[in-house]
């Protein structure tokens, strides 16, 4: 299959390809997306394909206008139309009970919950107006391995395997959206994956407590979002997350097992560590910002270098605002290792 880059000027194009059931990938402000038409089956049933994604990992309906839900959920709260009104267009995933029958259930994963998202970034709700449909839109990379932060990421992926990239530049902030879980009126707001928008923002807008789930999903239960209980966002390269005090010892261990050593990391660790390792894919600042928006780019870069690295280590941050969302990744690329000076 030819893979066709499309780029703003060819919209019209790339949504005559999803009307027709064919699968192209488009940008958003988190990570290039997948997309597909949520109406059509078959379409969905290729996106899984694709990817190789397990059957029973939902997907994110991704919508151009907030009106757009109201057809697959019924009487929206309060609550919901407030946060759509602060965060919409954003990085915000939100997850409903729909109407029975509304959405395929290859969309929903067989649940009677959908979740739900306005991507900010203008090519893409263009798209979804031009195709008239909302679209399914996961990572568009192979299922597991690091999300793609810009066209050519997905080139590398999916060439031959999709029918086209509207390339909108390199993603702004660089880490999946937020999911938070509306589906129980009578409970409070559950924070299933971290993202952009952080617990405090929410908490802040609703004026009440936002839980943050923290179990691990069982191999024989559903996931209610993307990211619960499957391997994610690992490159074929070993990954160990490193805390700041234990740079030193984390780098004289790896000399003294003679192993090759790539990091990731801000200008100040990266500074200090430059002399002792193979190579450095230095974030743009200390930030956690700039950690969140660089950390798949630099996982892509350091494993499909030449140089062959024998192990990634990447820098911690603080898991406070867009921090929880970069651990949160990390851990799952990393393993959930950690250096300890005891190696």
């Amino acid at each position: 299959m030819e893979t066709k880059l499309f780029d703003e000027d060819h919209i019209a194009e790339a949504a005559a390809v999803l009307a027709k059931g064919g699968l192209v990938a488009f940008p958003t402000e988190t990570v290039y997306g997948l997309g597909a038409s949520a109406l059509l089956p078959d379409a969905v049933a290729q996106v899984y394909q694709v990817k190789g994604r397990p059957s029973d990992n939902p997907l994110i309906v991704h919508v151009a206008a907030s009106a757009q839900v109201e057809a697959f959920v019924d009487n929206l709260s309060p609550m919901a139309k407030k946060l759509m009104k602060t965060f919409w267009p954003g990085p915000l995933t939100l997850i409903f009970k729909i109407k029975a029958g509304s959405l395929p259930s290859i969309v929903t994963g067989g649940l009677d919950t959908a979740a739900f998202r306005m991507p900010d970034h203008p090519q893409t709700l263009a798209l979804i107006e031009k195709v008239q449909q909302p679209l399914v839109g996961p990572s568009a990379n192979t299922s597991g391995k690091p999300s793609p932060t810009s066209a050519a990421h997905v080139w590398h992926d999916l060439q031959g395997k999709i029918a086209g990239i509207l390339d909108g530049g390199t993603t702004r902030i660089g880490v999946e959206s937020t999911v938070l879980d509306l589906s129980d009126p009578s409970g409070k707001p559950i924070i299933l994956r971290p993202g952009a928008i952080a617990k405090e923002q929410l908490e802040a807008v609703l004026e009440t407590e936002v839980l943050l789930d923290k179990h691990l999903v069982s191999a024989g239960e559903a996931p209610k979002a993307p990211g619960m209980k499957y391997k994610h966002y690992a490159p074929n390269t070993k990954v160990m997350m490193v805390k700041e005090a234990n740079w030193p010892a984390a780098i004289a261990w790896a000399q003294a097992n003679h192993l090759k050593v790539g990091v990731l990391a801000g200008p100040t660790i990266a500074d200090a560590v430059r002399k002792e390792t193979a190579a450095i894919y230095q974030y743009f600042d200390d930030s956690p910002e700039a950690a969140a928006r660089g950390l798949f780019a630099g996982l892509r870069a350091l494993d499909e270098s030449t140089a062959g690295f024998d192990l990634l280590l990447a820098a911690t941050f603080s898991e406070a605002g867009i921090g929880a969302a970069y651990m949160n990744r990390l851990k799952k690329a990393a393993n959930h290792e950690y250096f300890q000076e005891n190696k």
